[in-house]
């Protein structure tokens, strides 16, 4: 274990140092790591790939567990089963399924981070959630000190939202169940599902509902997202953030009611309705590039908060407090972060964001 400094292991480049650290690259390292934290009754935060984070400038006092477990296991006799590893990065797992002729993760190409924090938050983009091809959960369970199996249900998966997500507090930097590994059902076929996404579709030149060859969707895929400054580039500043700073409200239909007729609305299974954060943040008046100094929206996309270069944590939660407080102003409706926050907050009550990432 040593001293380092936590900015390094970002796509924002932003953190402090934190007082403890280790690198887990097995399964047993992991468990020990954690277990020995608890034991012990230090704080304890997990690090996988840093691509949905924004730590303090303070840094992390505690201990840092930077998740770095391998392995990809194809359950003999089945047809797309496999066991990954929470250490394994995601965009690699998505070219190796589509490479072997498996369906289920290539709207999710160009996605960063690691398959753990991918569960943690239920990654997704272009209509797919990772939640779709989830079987099963292998954990370790803080509270009783053993593995155990979750299945998909008990998951809880919803939009960007997970049981993983949920267990955690306001005292602790990790929730109850530390991923380990998780099996996945993909599909055998060279086709895609069908899309259900406008913009991926018209990029495909197909219709929605059509399906596409798998390389093809993912060669979409990644330009559609390198174009919005979505895929992690050390020579382009607008990638140096966490992607979508503010996931899309969920909202009530008196709500949406109220919101101009030009917004985009999606009706949900429970009669409650989601819109879109980057049309209110753009129709508010913060549009692509807005900021002064290092703390900028991306000029590619207005969703994005981004380091241009020598930003604080300080830096990019006073712009985000900006624009949210300028969407309640203008629609009422209320804007929550999708990176972790590492002691820090946007409210005026302290908040210390937690989890995988």
């Amino acid at each position: 274990m040593s001293l380092i400094s936590l900015a390094s292991l970002t796509t924002f480049g932003i953190g402090g140092p934190a007082s403890q650290y280790c690198q887990a690259t097995t399964e047993a390292e992991l468990i020990d790591a954690v277990r020995t934290a608890d034991e012990t009754s230090q704080p304890l935060f997990l690090l996988s790939g840093g691509s949905n984070v924004l730590i303090s400038d303070d840094g992390f006092f505690g201990l840092v567990v930077h998740v770095a477990t391998k392995g990809i296991e194809h359950l003999p006799n089945t047809e797309g089963q496999c066991w990954v590893a929470a250490g394994e990065v995601l965009d690699d797992l998505v070219a190796l399924s589509i490479g072997q002729g498996l369906t289920g993760l290539e709207c999710l190409s160009g996605i960063p981070g690691l398959v753990g924090a991918a569960l943690v938050q239920n990654v997704g983009a272009y209509g797919a959630e990772i939640a779709s091809v989830v079987r099963q959960v292998k954990v370790w369970d803080r509270q009783t000190a053993q593995i155990r199996h979750l299945d998909a249900a008990e998951c809880r998966f919803s939009y960007r939202d997970s049981v993983f997500k949920q267990s955690r507090t306001l005292t602790q930097a990790t929730g109850r169940y530390v991923i380990v590994e998780v099996l996945l059902q993909l599909e055998s076929s060279q086709s895609s599902a069908p899309i259900d996404y406008a913009e991926l579709a018209k990029a495909l030149g197909r219709k929605v509902g059509q399906s596409a060859p798998l390389t093809e969707v993912r060669a979409a895929v990644l330009e559609l997202r390198r174009q919005k400054g979505m895929i992690f580039d050390v020579q382009d500043l607008d990638s140096h953030g966490a992607g979508s700073f503010f996931t899309n409200p969920i909202i009530s239909a008196e709500q949406a009611g109220q919101l101009p007729a030009a917004a985009p609305v999606y009706q949900q299974m429970d009669g409650s309705v989601k819109t879109s954060a980057a049309w209110l943040i753009e129709q508010a008046g913060f549009v692509k590039g807005f900021g002064e100094g290092s703390a900028r929206l991306s000029s590619k996309h207005c969703l994005a908060l981004t380091n241009q270069g020598g930003a604080t944590a300080n830096d990019i939660i006073e712009l985000a407090r900006t624009i949210r407080d300028g969407v309640k102003t203008r629609f009422g409706i209320d804007l929550e972060p999708e990176p972790v926050l590492i002691d820090l907050t946007l409210s005026l009550k302290h908040r210390l964001g937690l989890g995988l990432l």
